[in-house]
């Protein structure tokens, strides 16, 4: 038989753990698939793309469209909390993207311009 002490011990100690797999699978949940307006923040300013994105699984596919670059299509991956894409320039560059889920509706990361330097990007859900 156990103590009223014990079983509230016992008690608390699966109310957590059923509370920590209910969060873990919630973030785990996020789908990427929709419209984001990406903030790039460069050595020379900050720009606001629109990033339109397709997840499948673990595969990403979507475009990328800026003023500066025009509208780029993507491949990539999203593993657990993070994701990564990449996408070709007319010049022959690859543009990679690195991020975190910070949640459902929002992203951060960094992005390799091809070897010629990077930025760091947030990503907002648009409504």
């Amino acid at each position: 038989m156990l103590f009223p002490s014990r079983l509230v011990a016992v008690a608390t100690a699966s109310l957590i753990a059923v509370s920590a797999s209910v969060a873990a699978a919630q973030r785990m949940a996020v789908d990427l698939t929709g419209n984001w307006a990406f903030e790039v923040v460069t050595e020379n300013g900050t720009g606001v793309s629109a990033v339109a994105m397709t997840q499948k699984g673990d595969s990403l596919t979507g475009t990328y469209t800026s003023g500066r670059m025009g509208t780029l299509p993507f491949k990539g991956v999203v593993k657990g909390q993070t994701f990564t894409f990449a996408a070709n320039t007319a010049g022959g560059a690859t543009f990679t993207f690195s991020g975190t889920i910070v949640d459902a509706d929002h992203l951060k990361g960094d992005l390799d311009f091809g070897g010629q330097g990077g930025a760091t990007f947030t990503g907002t859900r648009a409504k």
